[in-house]
């Protein structure tokens, strides 16, 4: 139900956020007594229905899940790990992943934030981009370069010094998942996480739950945008009738069907394949790719088979043909991903 106004009125949506907490959401992907030790299955179930009601909330949800939260609950040791996780699992810090820099987007290898060990801490200086909920975070998991060849995974608490964050990038859709850059000059991070120089590996090990996560909130906002349009063409008349009667609608309804079935099955593929041990690496982006273009397809179709009224903020298909845009980048691009599976053919 907060869906429109959040868009409307751009904010994080703390409310929602820790009701997810209560939930046990964000714990999901963790065992016990760090959270409930659920499948990949059920935690698409879980990212799907957020994204049906909202995507720029389900956003944010999965940040806190995946990205805010795996590396600490990973690596974080003593009283870091006491500290930050179980609030952070509760929803009462939020957490952020820094990866993406202006010149370093799908190139990784490209990133230029550099960390230097100095006087037995390491301390960070460089600039990040795209950083989902950093307006709102209290720890930051920061890749940074430890060597000329190597990436390493650092802890940055929001409090440290040299730490800004800046402005919100203003976006087309999920305006409600907060975004901007972070600047890093100088600053000490918490603790290393994980060994050093081993920041390019452990990233290839998260990529493909992310890029099932993905497919899941691209299978949510069609499942919304089918349902809407499903409603619509049975409520409005034309010509003396249902505007589902006509062929025309009806070929919208059905290739709207068919793609978001194909979508959801693939998907629920990618995520059985995940539980049964990691390494499908094709199958995460396979799902990917197909579910993020199937549900911009489907989006597109219910803003036709609505119309005039699939133009205006009074429906909200309008809202779902902007936010799923975001399943396109998050977690790879489809160009990116066309490259990695052509790649993995034999």
């Amino acid at each position: 139900p907060a869906a429109k106004d959040l868009d409307r009125d751009p904010r994080f949506p703390h409310e929602l956020f820790r009701k997810a907490g209560d939930l046990g959401l964000f714990g999901m992907r963790y065992p016990e007594p760090d959270g409930s030790g659920a499948d990949m299955v059920s935690y698409v179930f879980a990212m799907e229905e957020i994204a049906r009601g909202s995507l720029a909330v389900a956003a944010a949800c999965a940040m806190q899940s995946l990205m805010g939260t795996h590396f600490i609950h990973r690596f974080a040791q003593g009283e870091v790990r006491e500290r930050l996780l179980g609030p952070a699992v509760r929803g009462e810090i939020v957490g952020a992943i820094c990866m993406t820099e202006p010149d370093a987007g799908s190139d990784l290898a490209a990133i230029a934030t550099r960390a230097a060990e100095r006087d037995g801490r390491w301390l960070l200086s460089g600039r990040k981009t795209w950083v989902t909920s950093a307006p709102v975070a209290g720890m930051f998991t920061v890749f940074a370069r430890s060597s000329e060849k190597d990436l390493s995974v650092f802890l940055v608490e929001r409090d440290a010094p040299g730490l800004a964050v800046g402005r919100d990038i203003e976006k087309q859709g999920v305006r409600a998942s907060l975004t901007s850059e972070v600047f890093f000059d100088e600053t000490p991070a918490t603790c290393l996480l994980g060994e050093l120089h081993q920041g390019t590996s452990y990233l290839r090990e998260i990529l493909s739950p992310i890029r099932v996560m993905t497919a899941a909130l691209a299978v949510g906002v069609a499942r919304a945008a089918l349902e809407d349009a499903v409603a619509y063409a049975g409520q409005r008349r034309q010509f003396g009738q249902p505007i589902n009667r006509f062929q025309a609608v009806q070929a919208h309804l059905a290739d709207m069907a068919a793609d978001l079935e194909a979508a959801r099955q693939l998907t629920y593929w990618a995520a059985w394949r995940a539980d049964q041990g990691p390494g499908d690496e094709h199958g995460a982006a396979v799902a990917k790719l197909f579910a993020s273009e199937a549900a911009c397809r489907v989006c597109d179709r219910a803003a036709r088979v609505l119309a005039s009224y699939g133009y205006t903020p009074d429906f909200p298909v309008e809202r779902y043909l902007r936010d799923v845009r975001f399943t396109l980048i998050g977690g790879g691009t489809s160009e990116i991903l066309r490259g990695n599976i052509a790649r993995g053919l034999k």
